[in-house]
């Protein structure tokens, strides 16, 4: 009997299986203890967006955890193109994790866990609607601090979230979309799979520490050197933030986001600012073009000989 993979699949212990299926072991540290590791790739119109780079932020994440990976480069993006392959999707979220694994019950000594790989390929996830993007999102910005850097590696793709899930419903309880956590000195950090930014007198400004190295942030910072915007990575108080001409969020899950009131404040004149939208307009363009695109193998078979649930 052929399985549905019209809601997406995942690649668990060397099978692919519907997501809506997958599990991983109740005992995995992962799990356990947050002890993981994760990049988000998106897809569009059949291509992979900067694969290459969030390969290389993998590796060295994992790298930084001491971790090992049982695939190398070529196998990952192979396991990629079976996902794809087999859902069909031609706008798609995809995430490959790490894991610690698990010890012999009874051992605590991380060194003895067998490091464990997963994927999943969903739809293109958007991190808010079509609406919430066109009238720009209501920030709030909350006093619960970021894990800090000296205590967990913010370039880490984590899944270190209670801090953001708390945050959000603060967030929701005043009324906003969602939230950026705070570093506690009185700057802005970042938010649940975003990074901010601020636009002051034509210049771009984004938190410099304490934040996630983006892929799509990165990409910000190509579009300005294209477009000859002047930009900086410095502390953006809160204070910097709510006198901000123009704001908006980057990430995987949509782009460029504009945000039009933080703290129920308005930024600019309430409305999505022009900046953000010429540049936000430029990369899903360039996007559309088969910038930093790598072509989705959507004849990919089982090459490692894989176990697939047919």
């Amino acid at each position: 009997m052929a399985e549905d993979y019209g809601r997406g699949v995942a690649f668990v212990d060397g099978a692919y299986v519907p997501v809506d299926e997958a599990r991983i072991p109740l005992l995995d540290w992962g799990f356990l203890r947050s002890d993981a590791n994760q990049d988000t790739i998106s897809a569009w119109k059949g291509t992979y967006f900067r694969l290459d780079d969030h390969l290389d932020r993998f590796m060295r994440n994992i790298a930084k955890l001491r971790m090992v990976c049982p695939h190398d480069r070529d196998a990952l993006k192979a396991i990629l193109d079976r996902c794809l392959s087999l859902t069909g999707f031609r706008d798609a979220y995809i995430q490959i994790i790490m894991t610690r694994g698990r010890p012999p019950i009874g051992v605590r000594d991380p060194r003895r866990c067998e490091n464990k790989f997963y994927a999943f390929c969903i739809p293109y996830m958007w991190l808010a609607p079509e609406e919430q993007r066109e009238r720009g999102l209501h920030l709030i910005v909350s006093e619960i601090r970021r894990v800090p850097p000296e205590s967990v590696d913010p370039t880490l793709k984590h899944y270190h979230w209670l801090d953001f899930e708390m945050g959000l419903f603060e967030a929701y309880d005043r009324g906003g979309d969602t939230v950026a956590l705070t570093d506690g000195d009185g700057n802005v950090a970042e938010g649940p799979g975003f990074n901010v930014f601020a636009i002051k007198d034509g210049i771009l400004t984004t938190p410099e520490r304490g934040v996630l190295d983006g892929m799509t942030r990165n990409t910000v910072f190509a579009l300005c050197a294209e477009t000859n915007l002047d930009y900086r990575t410095a502390p953006l108080s809160v204070a910097a933030l709510h006198d901000a001409d123009e704001a908006f969020l980057s990430t995987t899950a949509g782009g460029l986001i504009p945000v039009t009131t933080v703290d129920g404040r308005p930024i600019g004149d309430g409305a999505p600012g022009p900046v953000t939208r010429r540049l936000g307009a430029l990369y899903w363009s360039k996007r559309e073009a088969g910038w930093l695109a790598t072509p989705v193998d959507y004849n990919a078979v089982d090459s490692q000989k894989l176990r697939i649930t047919t």
